[in-house]
């Protein structure tokens, strides 16, 4: 049985990196049973977006205060430690 769970994506623009990050997040937790509802939103946009969410994802910085749990990695971009963050992304959607 899959786990479905809502995820929201931002980057600087709400297009580009988070659109890669998205699309990577999506397949790797699918391949583990979690099913991602995802949407994607500008960095400024988070603390609008974030109701309802299980997990932010960002490629920029984010306020510290969040009550939503939420992971700030390059290593979609980068590919450096992506594996350490899946498996961070992974814990935080099973929690």
């Amino acid at each position: 049985m899959s786990i479905k769970k809502r995820v929201l994506f931002a980057c600087g623009t709400g297009i580009a990196t988070s659109t890669v990050v998205s699309n990577a997040v999506v397949e790797a937790m699918k391949e583990r049973g979690i099913s991602i509802d995802a949407r994607q939103c500008k960095a400024t946009e988070v603390r609008s977006e974030m109701g309802g969410m299980d997990l932010i994802v960002s490629t920029t910085q984010l306020p510290s205060d969040l009550p939503v749990p939420s992971i700030v990695t390059l290593a979609f971009l980068t590919g450096m430690g992506k594996a350490d963050v899946l498996d961070k992304i992974e814990a935080a959607l099973r929690a």
